[in-house]
């Protein structure tokens, strides 16, 4: 299987990171099939061979995750989500939901308390006065 990953170079502490297509079984740094682009993570600097990438892709080569999020940025993949993202978004929406529920119910029983301390023909300040005495 032919994989689309990055290749490490440079010196010590100041990686830069070539676009291969790789046999899977082979090394990270080992010869590559082809040499398909270059990613600067310090700089943020991409190059990509748009045409060759394409080309890999349609033969069946399946790219990593980081390969995968650098094409996804470069317009050559469509942003897909990930199960992991749509399980976290999904338990994130429940928990606002929750924590709305929450903050608006102790709301109510405050504004219950204040509606029968007017009811009974007291302030709230002087229902709770009251109470005390």
């Amino acid at each position: 299987m032919i994989k689309l990953r990055l290749k490490r170079f440079g010196k010590k502490r100041e990686a830069s990171f070539r676009l291969v297509a790789a046999r899977s079984t082979s090394r990270r740094d080992s010869r590559p099939l082809e040499e398909l682009g270059f990613y600067n993570p310090r700089t943020k600097e991409t190059r990509l061979d748009t045409d060759a990438i394409r080309r890999r892709l349609d033969q069946g080569a399946a790219p990593t995750d980081t390969v995968r999020g650098l094409l996804e940025k470069g317009g050559l993949l469509e942003k897909r989500m990930r199960p992991a993202e749509v399980t976290g978004k999904g338990k994130q929406a429940e928990a606002r939901a929750a924590a709305e529920l929450a903050a608006k119910a102790p709301g109510r029983q405050a504004g219950k308390q204040a509606t029968d301390a007017e009811a009974a023909g007291a302030t709230p300040a002087e229902g709770t006065a009251s109470q005390e005495a």
